[in-house]
């Protein structure tokens, strides 16, 4: 590895080494290139396989770069089950994404990676590197959560002393690296939005070393945060809204992509959506939403801030019907102003509360207050510059950061700002925004890193990363997310204290202890609290502050359809023919494969082993189909004793191997075997004994 200083002269962006193959435009990528000043990196003789000048991807559109910088230093591995080195990942393109899970630009990015992860599966590994922001997200264990609660589906180094992040002198949130099949550094790349430059970057070096033969497009295997998880009725709920009228309280079943409604003595009296991740308007059980949160009731409208979706939701209580009050289904990509409601693109709709027929939104992605007069067909910026801050003022200039949840006390509403761990007020009236818990107006947005967990008055008072705010006759409660604690401001005095949690992540009930509580809601003496990493409701009897779970009767997971993975296939697109196997008639077969390895590498226990036996003439037909075992280096398959005892199968099989048999990257194989069997009167045996030769993969 280059020297810090060196290695840094060399890092460059990925559209300036592109320059004459794609065209990209967009602010950010314009702002990027104004502040990349280092030098073009002297030409150095490399001994390389030579290229094909007549193959159309003969061009390296990365030449003559620095090997990559090493993965060591983080503190823990997560979605795989050991440590990953880029000596495993060579033959794979690698594209590390810098992240923090409290930052909605990070968030933004996660479905661009899903998208190309699907679209190279094979040819392309996506490290998520965790270089956290707040003292919270260092925790091995939050990040976890936050795994699960994003869906990611690939490997995360918690990079809690960022170490890795120095080594690749990265600087911004979030911003990504690109690292060749044969463990080069080929540029870096920062802000959301890049979804079609990066894909096509990823052609053009995926054609590159396939044509050379360095591309390793054997399949990959990590093992996933998301099946640690056990079902749960609620799944990270994320905001509440209680109806004291009408004796109902709303819950955003979030990563179960639905609302719940129950009687506040949790009878359940009906859940919106179908639990399918989508935009779908319709009836209760056909609608669909993406991560909804906050949630707004006018007479009998709910409306609904489908978060992923980028939508408003209108839901028709009476009717039981779903619709789109406003968006198109895309994020917006840039600065807006809003405009006609189906025609404006929003952007993380986080929360949302209604004032004299007034909606007013908390779009978190472009930090900003947005406003819809109910009947009318606009929508657009109600409060905020736009900036990434927390700044006072009219309500053109002022700025926030990500804002997170919002409250009503008559014609003033309280925001708080996540990012920037404070609490704001906004007058509609006086057309002001000030800030009234936390730090404001510093310069360079110094605001942004002033958290911690402290009581006091105003700017005095520290929080770190608040998700909930809710108005209380002449007090907040607040929601301090990051901090596993609810708060209480005195809107006389702004004196912040301390009222539940420990400050530790837990899930105990006496002593009171959250996770990451998110939403809030009260009906007469009893606070409910959305404690989302616990995946439950509490309740707060406010005459005692004794707290219990509040449990919804009736309640359970939604059943979803089933994927299956019942595709094999084989490396090759021959099925390998097996010696005749002799079995006994009418027994239970074993079948035994024993796979020959690359030096290095054993079979892998953790990873699946899943096969199908077919009649080979009759090949839609499936006899068996399961999942077998490792043992040594030995595959274990058991097979129902055979009908039609003589004639020739298709055995499908797929294993995974990994460095040392444990290595947090394990390659996977499918194979296919025709085996004819034959049975044999007074034979004994019921093995089926099958090789495969891999060694030179």
């Amino acid at each position: 590895m280059p020297g810090k200083h060196a290695f840094l002269k060399q890092f460059y962006l990925l559209t300036a080494m592109l320059v004459g193959l794609i065209t990209v435009s967009g602010p950010g990528l314009t702002a990027a290139l104004a502040d990349e000043k280092s030098p073009a990196p002297a030409e150095k003789k490399t001994e390389e396989t030579p290229e094909p000048e007549d193959d159309p991807a003969s061009k390296n559109p990365f030449p003559n770069r620095p090997q990559a910088p090493s993965l060591d230093g983080g503190t823990e591995w997560l979605n795989t089950s050991g440590e990953i080195t880029l000596k495993d990942l060579r033959g794979k393109v690698v594209l590390i994404d810098f992240w923090t899970y409290c930052c909605i630009n990070c968030m933004h990015v996660l479905p661009d990676l899903a998208y190309l992860e699907k679209k190279y599966p094979n040819e392309l590994v996506v490290i998520g590197c965790h270089s956290a922001k707040f003292d919270n997200e260092k925790e091995t264990d939050n990040i976890r959560r936050a795994i699960q609660r994003y869906e990611i589906k690939h490997p995360v180094i918690n990079d809690s002393n960022m170490t890795v992040w120095r080594k690749y002198g990265v600087r911004a949130w979030p911003s990504m690296v690109l690292i060749d099949p044969e463990g080069k550094y080929c540029g870096h790349l920062s802000g959301e939005g890049n979804r079609e430059l990066l894909d096509k970057v990823l052609e053009r070096v995926i054609a590159y070393h396939r044509a050379k033969g360095t591309l390793d497009e054997t399949p990959v295997h990590f093992d996933l945060e998301s099946a640690k998880l056990k079902p749960t009725p609620l799944k990270f709920p994320g905001k509440l809204l209680a109806d004291a009228p009408q004796n109902r309280l709303f819950i955003s079943d979030s990563n179960h992509n639905r609302i719940v409604i129950a009687s506040l003595d949790g009878k359940l009296i009906d859940v919106i959506g179908s639990g399918q991740i989508g935009n779908k308007d319709g009836d209760y059980k056909t609608a669909a939403f993406d991560h909804p949160q906050g949630m707004a009731l006018v007479g009998n409208t709910l409306y609904v801030a489908d978060t992923e979706n980028h939508l408003i939701r209108k839901i028709d209580l009476d009717q039981k019907q779903v619709s789109t009050l406003a968006g198109t289904g895309e994020q917006a990509r840039y600065r807006s102003a809003g405009g006609k409601l189906r025609e404006s693109a929003l952007n993380s709709p986080w929360a949302l509360a209604e004032i004299d027929g007034v909606l007013y939104i908390c779009m978190a992605g472009p930090h900003q207050i947005w406003s819809h007069k109910l009947g009318s067909d606009e929508i657009g910026v109600y409060a905020g510059s736009g900036r990434e801050d927390i700044v006072n003022g009219p309500l053109d200039t002022s700025a926030f950061a990500q804002t997170s949840d919002i409250t009503v006390d008559g014609d003033v509403f309280y925001v708080v700002d996540s990012e920037g761990s404070a609490v704001r007020k906004v007058d509609t009236k006086k057309k002001t925004v000030s800030t009234i818990a936390g730090t404001s107006d510093l310069e360079r947005g110094r605001s942004l890193f002033e958290f911690g967990d402290k009581d006091g008055v105003g700017m005095h008072a520290r929080l770190q990363h608040p998700l909930g705010v809710l108005y209380d006759n002449g007090r907040l409660f607040i929601a301090d997310t990051y901090n596993h604690k609810l708060k209480t401001e005195d809107l006389k005095t702004f004196e912040v204290k301390t009222f539940l949690g420990t400050g530790k992540d837990g899930n105990s009930l006496n002593p009171v202890e959250f996770s990451e509580p998110s939403g809030l809601a009260k009906v007469g003496n009893r606070l409910f609290v959305a404690d989302t990493n616990n995946h439950r409701i509490c309740v707060v009897n406010l005459d005692n502050d004794q707290v219990s779970e509040f449990k919804v009767q009736g309640l359970t997971p939604p059943e979803l359809p089933k994927t299956s993975d019942d595709s094999f296939t084989a490396a090759s697109a021959d099925a390998l023919t097996a010696s005749a196997q002799k079995v006994a008639a009418g027994v239970p077969l074993a079948v035994t494969v024993t796979p020959k390895l690359s030096s290095g590498y054993k079979l892998s226990p953790l990873a699946p082993v899943k096969f199908s036996f077919k009649s080979a003439d009759d090949p839609e037909k499936t006899i068996a189909r399961g999942k077998g075992t490792v043992k040594g280096n030995q595959v274990l398959l058991a097979l129902p004793a055979l009908k039609v005892p003589d004639g020739n199968y298709l055995l499908n099989l797929r294993f995974g191997y990994c460095r040392d048999g444990v290595g947090g990257l394990c390659k996977q194989h499918s194979a296919q075997w025709k085996v004819p069997v034959q049975t044999v009167a007074g034979e004994k045996n019921s093995d089926i004994t099958l090789s495969l030769d891999l060694s030179q993969d």
